[in-house]
């Protein structure tokens, strides 16, 4: 028998990923759980909370907006403060301040205590989710980057879904405080797991603070996700949305200018958007958030208020769009680092509009075997959109763009999201009052609201051709950033 030729010294496995990874996936994707759970989580205790406190529903509302807005304020500088401070010491500390904001709510004695704990608990959440996708998309390189992108999507794609029914069990079987009480246990986990396995890292330098940008963008941020939010029951024109909205896309256009003049590297810089995988990913993610997250405001209150279910009900209605997530990741991850994004997206996008389209047919009497089948089969979908098109988005950036580049995607994610939801809100809210024609019903008013939900989807075809139609090379032997050796041999 000849001999066995040996392997080169160097030769590694850069397609596999080892049990190092696999702990740095867990890790994070435990630490964003509850983060993203807590977005959806409190809805359904508002009737709850507005009878505790003995408060009108617009001041229980806060107890939801106050923690929206302070994850806009915060997740501009989540890629400055990684750079700075490290990404390690960063995210052990936006976890800590995201645990507070979660005793201190579970023990308020108050609706303004309330709200003030929550708004803890938004200035630690709002960093989580960036500071992972950063971490993972640096530690997995290109050749890994759809499977890890399929485990840190987990959560971001389940919390909308299990979110309401955690919720409900809790106001329903033990109190509204327990949905802050549960985040205990998760959190603490998280963090000694953090603090055992995460890997050490030193900041990459003493990288400036773009003050003006960061006086532009965050308040900006905050005033156009508050007044969208309030074009849901306003209007878009309502004086107590357009001020808001009007104001806060006069600071974000403010500071896109300036982002793009400035000499020094902005607080989220748009350069970026020259690379046409990213640009394109972050265009498929805008538009696919606000299909998602706009059939996501439309679909418990179907159930509800056309169907008359039960909130628990309702939100355990939601489950088949969970298990199409589940069956997306297991199918589609693997195959993200092997076939074209762009062909990839695009079947996930077919398979969405087909999940979708069905609720603008449905009435009170069309039973429940085809909007359970259309919700596996649109989960399905937008986890096949979903895994190509973020993995796209950092393929092609050095590790030292990364903590900038997912700050920028969690912000176009979410000015997706609400956009999406404002619009869908809005157009139920005038079918349900004034503006429904005469003999008009519930069931017609969902219908003109989910064509909506069917439009952001189809539009999401315009940036998803515009996706890499290459499957992705073999990238070399990449390790997990130490001592920010990878950033800096990126330069900056």
């Amino acid at each position: 028998m000849p001999p066995r030729t040996p392997k080169p010294s160097g030769a590694t496995r850069t397609d596999g990923i080892d049990a190092g990874l696999w702990w740095l996936c867990g890790v994070l994707v435990l630490g964003a759980v509850t983060t993203l759970l807590d977005g959806t989580i409190v809805n359904v205790s508002i009737d709850a909370l507005s009878q505790e406190f003995d408060a009108s529903l617009g001041t229980i509302q806060w107890t939801v907006t106050g923690y929206l807005l302070a994850l806009s304020l915060v997740v501009p500088l989540s890629g400055w403060a990684m750079e700075r401070f490290g990404a390690r010491r960063m995210w052990l500390t936006a976890q800590a301040l995201f645990l507070l904001g979660s005793v201190l709510s579970g023990v308020a004695w108050s609706i303004e205590s309330l709200v003030v704990f929550r708004v803890v608990q938004g200035l630690g959440g709002g960093m989580v989710m960036p500071m992972a996708q950063a971490m993972l998309a640096r530690a997995a390189g290109p050749s890994r980057m759809g499977r890890v992108m399929a485990v840190v999507s987990v959560p971001a794609m389940l919390a909308p879904v299990i979110g309401p029914v955690i919720g409900g069990v809790f106001v329903d079987r033990l109190s509204w405080r327990w949905i802050f009480f549960v985040n205990i246990p998760i959190g603490l986990a998280a963090i000694a797991l953090a603090w055992m396995k995460l890997p050490a890292d030193r900041p990459t330098g003493r990288p400036r603070l773009d003050v003006a940008g960061m006086l532009m963008l965050s308040p900006g941020l905050a005033f156009l996700l508050y007044g969208m939010a309030r074009s849901g029951t306003e209007g878009f024109t309502g004086s107590g949305s357009l001020p808001w909205t009007a104001t806060g896309a006069v600071l974000v256009a403010g500071f896109a200018a300036h982002a793009l003049r400035t000499r020094h590297v902005p607080l989220i810089d748009l350069r970026l958007l020259a690379d046409r995988g990213y640009s394109a990913a972050v265009l498929t993610q805008f538009t696919l958030n606000a299909a998602v997250f706009g059939a996501m405001f439309l679909l418990p209150l179907y159930f509800q208020l056309d169907r008359g279910d039960s909130v628990l009900k309702a939100g355990l209605m939601l489950a088949p769009q969970g298990v199409g997530y589940v069956i997306a990741m297991v199918v589609a991850g693997r195959a993200t680092d092997r076939l074209s994004p762009g062909s990839l997206a695009l079947v996930g996008v077919v398979l969405t509009l087909i999940g979708t389209v069905p609720f603008v047919m449905l009435d009170s009497g069309s039973g429940w075997l085809l909007p359970a089948a259309a919700m596996t089969v649109r989960g399905i979908g937008v986890g096949v959109v979903t895994l190509p098109s973020l993995a796209a988005a950092y393929r092609s950036l050095p590790p030292a763009a990364m903590p900038r580049a997912s700050s920028a995607m969690n912000i176009f994610q979410r000015l997706g999201g609400s956009i999406g939801t404002a619009v869908v809100a809005t157009v139920l809210q005038q079918g349900l009052t004034g503006g429904r024609p005469h003999g008009a019903s519930v069931n017609d008013a969902f219908r003109q609201s989910f064509w909506w939900a069917v439009a952001f989807t189809a539009v999401t075809l315009v940036p998803v051709l515009l996706l890499p139609r290459k499957p992705p090379a073999l990238a070399p032997a990449h390790r997990p950033p130490v001592a920010g050796r990878e950033a800096a041999s990126a330069g900056r």
